[in-house]
């Protein structure tokens, strides 16, 4: 054979060569990716169900997160919050990818735990303990003495009020303090820089007060604060001294949340209801007396309009709930809001009443139907005992969990708010209470007789539950 003819018949065979080594190679990476399909969709897989798009973000890297430690799937499933347990309760029963945990309000739990989509949990690690939530918030989780959820995050109310004006208004107090007990205009004042001739100064404190000395002439009950309204020289400016959405129960309720009990603490004892009572007639009594002094139009007011006026300065003090402070921030950053603000727990009604606001706890179920419980009551408290610490910043969600949040000194008040509150009931008979006091509430308001509206919701509710 000469030497071209062996020079093809080697490149023959290297190219017959170079075919088996690619064909053995790709078939190499085909298998391997099989293998890794494979081991893939062997993972074990649980699927957890939430009906707010806000927590999208966060729950999908929670999940990841867990995924990557424990060597497993979590695959989130925003639903609609429309029947949302209708829901979960059809998946459950129809569905091969059965919801394994969701996120559920307390209010709902007894439905929950009823239809079987709600179990005890496994807190094996001692999470569900005072020293990591506060009782309110395991009193929400909590259906007939077991837990059978995770608190996850919470809404209540509290008081809002317009640090700048308070600063100014203590000043001027101080300011007027020192002149009659020195019967001369203290150095600090012949200091102050006079504003111009037709124009005033708004919010700026004429004399350097501390927040220990805003905090004291904050009132505290009801009586104290008309005193101040009484006393107050409110910028012009200023439309209201209080005004809150007096059409939500949920701003209402904090009158009568110490002395009405539907359900016990746990919310859940259909033996304990007690709605008419001599302290409940003496709180909505006060509540009465209130539209005499800050009138308000209960069907126009709204909550957004109420944050909108404290917004532009036309309020001092209003009831928010936590989203005000999200709402605070970004106006100010879009400049649309040129105040300090401050958060603090609403006033008693008075001296001898005591208030009580009402407050819902977002919990993490692990539904009964579920096979893989374990796995799915380890992401629950995952979620809830690991992932609070940007919980607040990602989603606008306030952790129920006591160690979130250190240093910030407004959703501290709202904790200590929620600490103090009373939670949704959970009986399915008492479903429509909600409504019926707020109907209460509005013909209360607009002067109607407390007594037989009080015996008339009672008689109603004690009817429903017996």
């Amino acid at each position: 054979m000469d030497l071209r003819k062996r020079l093809l018949a080697i490149f023959a065979v290297v190219c017959v060569m170079a075919g088996i080594i690619y064909v053995g190679t790709s078939g190499m990476t085909v298998q391997k990716e099989e293998e890794k399909d494979s081991l893939f969709y062997n993972k074990e897989t649980i699927y957890f169900w939430y009906s707010d798009e806000s927590l999208t973000d966060f729950i999908n890297s929670a999940a990841v997160a867990f995924g990557e430690k424990r060597d497993v799937r979590v695959i989130p499933v925003l639903t609609s919050d429309s029947e949302y347990l209708e829901a979960i309760n059809n998946a459950s029963l129809h569905s091969e990818q059965i919801p394994d945990a969701f996120i559920v309000s307390n209010d709902s739990l007894e439905k929950a735990y009823l239809a079987g989509l709600a179990s005890k949990i496994n807190d094996e690690n001692g999470l569900c303990t005072t020293a990591h939530y506060p009782q309110t918030a395991l009193y929400a989780a909590t259906y007939q003495d077991n837990l059978v959820a995770y608190p996850f995050y919470y809404e209540t109310s509290a008081f809002l009020y317009n640090k700048t004006y308070l600063e100014a208004w203590t000043a001027e107090q101080l300011a007027a303090q020192a002149l009659g007990e020195e019967d001369e205009i203290p150095e600090e004042i012949e200091d102050m820089e006079e504003a111009p001739e037709g124009e005033e100064i708004v919010g700026e404190a004429p004399l350097e007060v501390t927040m220990e000395q805003i905090e004291a002439g904050i009132p505290t009950t009801m009586d104290e604060l008309l005193a101040f309204a009484d006393n107050y020289d409110a910028p012009e400016n200023v439309e209201a001294i209080l005004r809150w959405d007096v059409s939500d129960i949920f701003y209402n309720y904090y009158f009568v949340g110490n002395y009405m009990v539907v359900g016990g603490e746990s919310g859940d004892d259909k033996s304990n209801i007690v709605i008419y009572t001599e302290e409940t007639k003496k709180c909505l009594e006060v509540y009465q007396n209130l539209n005499q002094f800050f009138y308000i139009e209960s069907d126009t007011v709204t909550y957004e309009s109420v944050v909108q006026d404290f917004i532009d300065g036309k309020i001092v003090f209003t009831v928010a709930t936590t989203d005000v402070l999200k709402k605070l921030e970004e106006a100010k950053e879009n400049g649309d809001f040129a105040y300090e603000y401050g958060i603090c727990m609403i006033p008693q009604p008075s001296a001898e009443l005591k208030g009580r606001s009402l407050s819902v706890t977002n919990c993490i179920a692990v539904n009964g139907y579920s096979e893989h419980k374990e796995l799915a009551n380890e992401f629950a408290a995952y979620l809830s005992g690991s992932c609070y610490a940007d919980l607040y910043e990602r989603t606008g969600k306030v952790s129920a969990n006591l160690a979130a949040n250190p240093g910030d000194e407004n959703l501290a008040a709202f904790m200590a708010e929620y600490q103090h509150s009373n939670a949704l009931p959970k009986m399915i008979e008492t479903s429509n209470f909600w409504i019926q006091l707020e109907i209460l509430f509005s013909r209360v308001w607009d002067g109607g007789d407390i007594d037989s509206l009080l015996q008339s919701l009672a008689n109603q509710i004690v009817s429903q539950v017996q």
